[in-house]
């Protein structure tokens, strides 16, 4: 008898807050690209990089994660 594969349902939770966080890192990417054009050398620019660059990572985590698990699910 061969083995029953799982089949997705719909978009998982990682989806939703996948997509999230794209949003938010293209407000704060929208916002530092403003905040260069008035003042190049600001330090809220470089905090606003700063916090897109985790957001980066928590997306590329979950993308990673939500991939580990399909591919163990697939086997």
């Amino acid at each position: 008898m061969p083995a029953e594969r799982w089949k997705p349902i719909g978009p998982s939770k990682h989806d939703a807050e996948i997509d999230r966080l794209l949003m938010e890192l293209a407000s704060f990417n929208k916002r530092i690209t403003e905040l260069e054009k008035l003042h190049p050398e600001g330090w809220k620019i470089e905090a606003l990089k700063t916090s897109a660059l985790v957001l980066s990572r928590q997306i590329d985590e979950l993308r990673y994660s939500a991939d580990d698990l399909t591919s163990l699910l697939a086997k």
